[in-house]
């Protein structure tokens, strides 16, 4: 007797030869239920050829820049019940209506919304790990929405695109820097959103000379707060949101054990972390997530959105 072979879900990688791209496809080669779907080269911006392949797959992946994104899924659009689903890597829809945000954690039913959505904007790596440590806080209340939040975090350069990887690759780029100190960098928004905040967030965010890695950090003065807080108070919160969780691990008592971090322990995975660190005594927190950049803060992400769509997970 002859077994039917399994049907393929097929994926599109639209723009898979940048960064996210790379590391999206490497990461669904190792997926046996997905095939991959590519595009000839020289059809790349061929309009005809772009829409025949999306209204062949499944689904596509947008590793594009925000304008390219757009015009990509008015193409879709135009298909109409013939598109495919979206997860989209760029900025361009993390706040849009329509959208649903790629981040399965942030609430306990939130994985079923992606699961049953048709689009899904995959979220940037910083506020990945935002709000990973201030959602949760908000919900229970330890946080007020209004409270006046800042967050600092430092990336690997691989963050910052070819330019930027081209840069310190040559020994052009300097150590470590900050940017966005216009305080208008592109991922507030999202960050403030899904935070829960009213108030927008000051984000500070730096790139230092290692390709891969990101810590996350959110200080707090623990009296300023309603309630004031233990540091207690705070694990409990987080490891209550997170309890059960494959992804995101909350650590136990980290202040105790630990009076360093570095950014780069997770590269190659798909795993955050978060740490509460701080001193009873001074009323004062430090809240940190890490993460590998590339992995749940951009391409990991995207291929466990994929697979929640695909009905894969």
């Amino acid at each position: 007797m002859t077994t039917a072979k399994t049907k393929l879900a097929s994926v599109f990688i639209d723009g898979e030869a940048g960064t996210t791209g790379l590391e999206i496809r490497e990461r669904l080669a190792g997926v046996g239920q997905i095939g991959v779907k590519s595009i000839d080269p020289a059809k790349r911006k061929d309009r005809a050829a772009r829409a025949e392949m999306l209204r062949s797959v499944d689904l596509v992946v947008l590793c594009l820049p925000d304008d390219a994104a757009r015009e990509t899924v008015a193409l879709a659009d135009e298909l109409g019940a013939n598109a495919p689903k979206i997860v989209d890597a760029s900025t361009a829809h993390r706040v849009a209506d329509g959208w649903v945000y790629g981040f399965a954690e942030m609430t306990a039913d939130h994985a079923g919304k992606i699961r049953a959505a048709k689009r899904v904007a995959n979220p940037g790596c910083y506020p990945t790990g935002g709000i990973a440590l201030i959602r949760p806080l908000v919900d229970a209340g330890i946080i007020p929405a209004d409270h006046p939040v800042t967050v600092n975090a430092v990336s690997g350069y691989s963050g910052g695109g070819r330019s930027m990887i081209e840069a310190y690759e040559a020994g052009t780029a300097p150590a470590f820097e900050l940017y966005g100190l216009g305080l208008e960098h592109k991922h507030v928004p999202e960050l403030q959103t899904y935070s829960g905040l009213t108030r927008r967030p000051i984000f500070v965010p730096s790139v230092g000379n290692f390709r891969q890695g990101m810590l996350v950090s959110v200080p707090l003065h623990l009296d300023t707060l309603p309630g004031k807080p233990c540091l207690r108070d705070i694990e409990s919160a987080l490891a209550e949101r997170y309890r059960g969780s494959e992804m995101v691990r909350v650590a136990a008592e980290p202040s105790a054990s630990l009076s360093r971090l570095e950014a780069e322990a997770l590269n190659g995975t798909d795993k955050l972390e978060l740490y509460v660190f701080g001193k009873a005594a001074l009323n004062q927190a430090v809240l940190v997530a890490r993460l590998d950049n590339l992995g749940k803060g951009a391409a990991g992400a995207a291929v466990q959105n994929i697979k929640l769509m695909l009905g894969l997970d």
